[in-house]
């Protein structure tokens, strides 16, 4: 198999000094360092949800806006989260947003009351928006030559795969042993210290200036559209795919979308040049990773609840089990991924990685009620060495376009298209379980059957979406090498 051959790009001249390597490794660390939070933050909160719930005194439907809350403000702000980055400078944009998120960890922690908690986790969307939205955008302006940014984005990769696990073992280990408070408090000290570090090693930049892109309506309806259809998919489980809330709501949140990408169209100064999506390696990358993140919410979830609720483990067990998942994909993303993209190209090592997760789900729509973990859990945790290839290769390939005045909104649009296909999956797949489950409970199968058949049909599904992504991925993505970007002149300030 012959590697592809490298794309060669024009070096703009820069004057911002050159990184130490110590510094840019450091940098490096904090970014990857804040995702971790924001990802630890996602998991460990489902751990403590029954905590949670019988001390502030949830109803059902109110619990759900724990993470609802938190999943709409993250979900709509990433976009123009990303596009403020290039606009006032990305530094600036990842020290505001890890603060907030701080801040926001800090008063969840102490609530007292579930509104409070709700607005606390609406706070920390705000800020995770507003950090994760930029640190691709600045990883792949600090690392430009392609070996060496393939490995800091299987770093940076790396932490968003292996984080929902350690926070399934964390969240369950500080709820039983302190209480749900320290799942939020457990913030303080790493986000503290991801600021102390990023302020005097995160390049400088001031960014184009407002007038580059300050479209205010054009902002306006960007995030009222994505706030609203992520909050309509999120509510699909209550109302249902063909109730008039969920028509009524989608319609509406695809008016104000296509009222906003054709005021792009026509504005002076977009805050989404439409350029960037006519990349058809960009917007390959981000349709396969829509349907691979909606495939494996049923693999970070639906697993978990099958340990739970049909083999009774707890939450530490459960934790626990999934921890050589987190393992193998660290092996391959940290270890082996940028080298096989060195070699392959990214295209080639996505596709092996998506033959791998298919594999996955495969085998996880057929485990028994009465599972073996060595067995029949163990291989699919090995398989999950997909995650280390295809995450890594796919995150380059979304950003390989990039130029270094719209890395920042690259990045927001990638990380945007993970949070739709995410919660698409949660909607979907949850309520397909869910009605299957119903189904095999009225044709007398005992809950653990019923269970594990509702969970079936989801792997399945997701399975389905992997090979999608497969197909699109073949079809729409042309062998690639990342190029690198450099900074413009006016885009460089003294450090």
């Amino acid at each position: 198999m012959s590697a592809p051959s490298a794309r060669p790009a024009p070096v703009v001249p820069s004057t911002t000094p050159a990184l130490t390597t110590r510094s840019r490794h450091l940098a490096l660390g904090v970014i990857a360092t804040g995702m971790l939070m924001i990802i630890l933050d996602g998991s460990i909160v489902t751990v403590a949800m029954p905590a949670i719930q019988n001390d502030l005194g949830f109803t059902p439907a109110g619990l759900s806006w724990v993470v609802n809350a938190y999943l709409i403000a993250f979900g709509s702000l990433l976009l123009l989260a990303g596009r403020l980055g290039d606009l006032l400078g990305r530094k600036r944009m990842f020290l505001a947003g890890t603060a907030v998120f701080t801040v926001a960890s800090l008063l969840a922690g102490l609530a007292t009351t579930p509104a409070l908690l709700i607005a606390a986790r609406f706070l920390q969307g705000i800020g995770g928006a507003m950090a994760s939205a930029v640190g691709l955008g600045i990883l792949v302006t600090l690392f430009t030559e392609p070996r060496e940014r393939a490995r800091a984005i299987a770093v940076f990769s790396f932490t968003g795969a292996a984080g929902a696990s350690i926070g399934q073992v964390l969240g369950g280990v500080l709820t039983d042993a302190l209480s749900w408070h320290w799942i939020f408090f457990i913030n303080l000290p790493i986000g503290l210290a991801a600021l102390a570090v990023a302020v005097p090693v995160l390049p400088a930049d001031r960014g184009l200036g407002l007038r580059a892109g300050a479209d205010v309506i054009g902002a306006l309806l960007v995030t009222a559209g994505l706030m609203l259809a992520i909050y309509t998919v999120v509510k699909v489980e209550e109302y249902n795919w063909t109730s008039a809330h969920t028509l009524g709501l989608g319609a509406a949140a695809a008016v104000l979308l296509g009222a906003f990408f054709a005021r792009q169209a026509r504005a002076g100064t977009p805050l989404l040049p439409l350029r960037i999506l006519r990349s058809r390696t960009v917007a390959g990358a981000n349709l396969v990773q829509l349907l691979m993140v909606a495939a494996l919410f049923s693999f970070q979830i639906l697993v978990a609840l099958y340990l739970q609720k049909v083999l009774g483990y707890g939450s530490a067990r459960t934790g626990l089990a999934m921890l050589p998942a987190a393992a193998v994909i660290g092996v391959v993303s940290l270890g082996v991924s940028a080298r096989l993209i060195a070699r392959f190209g990214e295209r080639r090592v996505l596709l092996a990685g998506l033959v791998l997760l298919v594999g996955v789900l495969g085998l996880l729509a057929r485990v028994p009620v009465h599972a073996h973990y060595l067995t029949d859990l163990l291989p699919v945790m090995l398989l999950a060495a997909g995650f280390g290839l295809a995450l890594p290769a796919l995150t380059s390939l979304g950003m390989s376009d990039a130029k270094a005045d719209d890395a920042g909104l690259a990045s927001g649009l990638f990380n945007t298209t993970q949070q739709i296909g995410m919660a698409v999956g949660i909607a979907l797949l949850s309520t397909l379980a869910a009605s299957r489950t119903d189904e095999l409970l009225a044709d007398g199968q005992s809950r653990a059957a019923a269970l594990t058949g509702g969970y079936h049909l989801a792997f399945l599904v997701g399975a389905g979406f992997l090979v999608a992504a497969f197909v699109v991925a073949l079809a729409v993505l042309r062998p690639h090498r990342s190029k690198p970007v450099a900074a413009p002149e006016r885009n460089a300030a003294a450090v």
